[in-house]
């Protein structure tokens, strides 16, 4: 691999064994998103194996509020226009939430954008939102296309097939048949400084920490994070906890307590959080925390490292 303003191929197949698409032009984009890292690299992924099987890619600006809008949002690409990004948080191509785009008009207004570019196969970036937003896209295409005005009979039929390709962009790791969804990895490292800066004030102030994750429905951050960092208990929505958990959790800790030990047990107890009702807190399964969680003893807590997944 090589670095620079030229063009390396050194981990590519030589030129006659690179595959060739039979449409060319494509446009890869972010949807209403939040922020997640790992973006940017999707972005550079797609650019430039877009590139590098031939065919002409767009950037699209702003989520699909660049691509109701079009104009200067929607911009080619060349090989040098992602070089320099995997390290930068966000994306440099923006994400925006679009109003216009939940209506008829607003779609109607996107598909003459792609269109009038010769774009026949859009990869979106982003959240479920996002890629509800762009199936019903895709759904609709061919209707799309009939109410257009501004395209002759010709052109409509050559683009009457669009093509969607999902980055599914959710540190939740929530995604079937996906290894890690992008934000996960950074999202577990994230945990893991927490874990580590908690340590200091267990030490100090002898407590129980609740660690309350994010996950909703999908327990994988808490899972991953409790055993990277030896934690003593895990609540996760896949395996509720039995009846009457209470009070044995209470009674192991204590007797973790009284015996003497060289490395005491982490008291630490992991769960994927909700948005709960009240003072707009995190709750687990919206049911908030039962008193017996909150023991008045805690053992110290060894240091835990910062180890990537």
């Amino acid at each position: 691999l090589a670095w620079g303003g030229q063009r390396s191929h050194a981990a590519y197949p030589e030129p006659q064994e690179r595959p060739q698409v039979d449409q060319k032009q494509a446009a890869a984009g972010t949807g209403g998103v939040g922020l997640l890292p790992g973006m940017n690299a999707a972005v550079r992924a797609v650019t430039r194996m877009g590139l590098y099987v031939g065919a002409k890619v767009f950037l699209i600006y702003e989520g699909y509020e660049g691509l109701v809008e079009g104009g200067e949002n929607i911009k080619q690409a060349n090989w040098l226009s992602v070089s320099n990004i995997i390290q930068l948080g966000g994306t440099i191509i923006g994400s925006a939430r679009c109003k216009a785009f939940t209506t008829r008009e607003g779609r109607l207004a996107a598909a003459y954008n792609l269109v009038q570019r010769g774009i026949t196969n859009l990869c979106v970036i982003g959240g479920d939102g996002s890629l509800t937003g762009a199936n019903i896209f895709r759904s609709e295409w061919g209707s799309l296309l009939e109410e257009l005005v501004g395209i002759s009979e010709s052109t409509a039929q050559t683009y009457s097939h669009l093509s969607i390709a999902g980055l599914v962009g959710s540190i939740d790791n929530d995604f079937c048949g996906t290894d890690m969804t992008i934000g996960t990895d950074s999202a577990l490292h994230r945990i893991m400084e927490v874990i580590d800066a908690i340590t200091t004030t267990a030490q100090s102030h002898q407590r129980t920490f609740v660690l309350e994750v994010m996950g909703r429905h999908c327990g994988y951050l808490a899972l991953v994070s409790a055993l990277a960092s030896g934690a003593d208990w895990l609540f996760i929505p896949e395996a509720p906890p039995e009846d009457g958990w209470e009070n044995f959790m209470c009674e192991r800790l204590g007797e973790s307590i009284r015996c003497p030990c060289a490395c005491p047990p982490l008291a630490l107890h992991l769960c994927p959080g909700q948005r709960g009702q009240g003072q707009g807190h995190v709750e687990p399964s919206g049911q908030g925390w039962p008193e017996a969680m909150f023991c008045p003893w805690v053992e110290s807590f060894p240091s835990a490292g910062v180890p990537w997944p």
